[in-house]
C-alpha cells in the first residue's frame, strides 16, 4: 500500500517503531552478553586471550560493519521489513548456536553470524523510520529507536549478573536433541530465543501496511 502524509505518524507507525526499538534492545543484549561469560567459556573451551579477543571484537565487528553497505543496498530496493525480520531471526538463531558451540571455531562462526544478522537492523530501520513519520516527527522517532541501545546494554548487564550467579550455582543441564549444556551455554540459548519472537513481530509490520520503496 502506498503511504501518504496522513498515514505517516499514525498508530501503525508507532507500533512499528516499538518493534524496531525492541529489536535494537535485543540485538545489543545479544552482542554484549559474551563479555560477561568470558571466564567460564575460557575454562570450558580452553580459549586463549587472542581467541577471546577475536570472539569479542573482530569476529563480530568486521562482519557487522562490512555487511552494512550491501544490506543497505538491498534495503533500498527490497522490503525493509523483511530484511529486518530476517536479520533478527539470523542473529537470534546464531546466538542460540553460540550456546550449542563445543569448540572455539564453532563459537567463532556463530559470532560471525550474529554480526551479519545485526548488520541488517540499522540501515533498514533508519530508512523505514523516515518513511513511517512526517519530517517534524523523525527526530523524535530516531531518538526513541536509539534508546533501545542503552536499554539493551542495561538488560545485558542485569541478565549477565544473574547469569554469573547462575553459573556459579548450576550443574550442566541435559536438554532433548541438543545434549548436555553447561550454564554459560544455557545463557546464550535463553537470551537468543526471545529474538525469534521479535522477528515474528517485525513480520507483523506487513499487516500494518508499512510503506516500502516503489523502485
Amino acid at each position: 500500500m502506498e503511504s501518504n502524509e496522513t498515514e505517516r505518524g499514525g498508530p501503525a507507525s508507532w507500533y512499528a517503531l516499538g518493534v524496531l526499538m525492541l529489536a535494537y534492545m535485543v540485538s545489543v543484549a545479544d552482542r554484549q552478553v559474551l563479555s560477561l561469560l568470558v571466564t567460564p567459556i575460557r575454562a570450558d573451551l580452553g580459549i586463549s586471550d587472542t581467541g577471546i579477543s577475536l570472539l569479542g571484537g573482530i569476529a563480530f565487528a568486521l562482519f557487522y560493519t562490512g555487511m552494512a553497505l550491501p544490506i543497505a543496498y538491498v534495503s533500498d530496493r527490497r522490503s525493509r521489513r523483511t530484511v529486518i525480520a530476517i536479520g533478527i531471526a539470523t542473529w537470534s538463531a546464531m546466538t542460540v548456536l553460540c550456546g550449542l558451540a563445543r569448540s572455539f571455531w564453532q563459537l567463532l562462526l556463530a559470532r560471525i553470524g550474529v554480526g551479519v544478522g545485526e548488520a541488517a537492523l540499522g540501515p533498514a530501520a533508519h530508512s523505514l523510520i523516515f518513511d513511517l513519520f512526517p519530517p517534524h516527527q523523525v527526530g523524535r522517532a530516531i531518538a526513541i529507536f536509539t534508546i533501545g541501545s542503552s536499554v539493551g546494554v542495561g538488560a545485558a548487564l542485569l541478565f549477565g549478573a544473574g547469569a554469573v550467579k547462575l553459573i556459579a550455582e548450576m550443574s550442566p543441564t541435559a536438554l532433548p536433541l541438543v545434549g548436555t549444556l553447561r550454564p554459560w551455554q544455557l545463557v546464550f540459548v535463553l537470551i537468543g530465543l526471545p529474538g525469534l519472537l521479535v522477528a515474528v513481530m517485525a513480520m507483523a509490520i506487513w499487516i500494518a501496511c508499512m510503506p516500502e520503496p516503489t523502485t
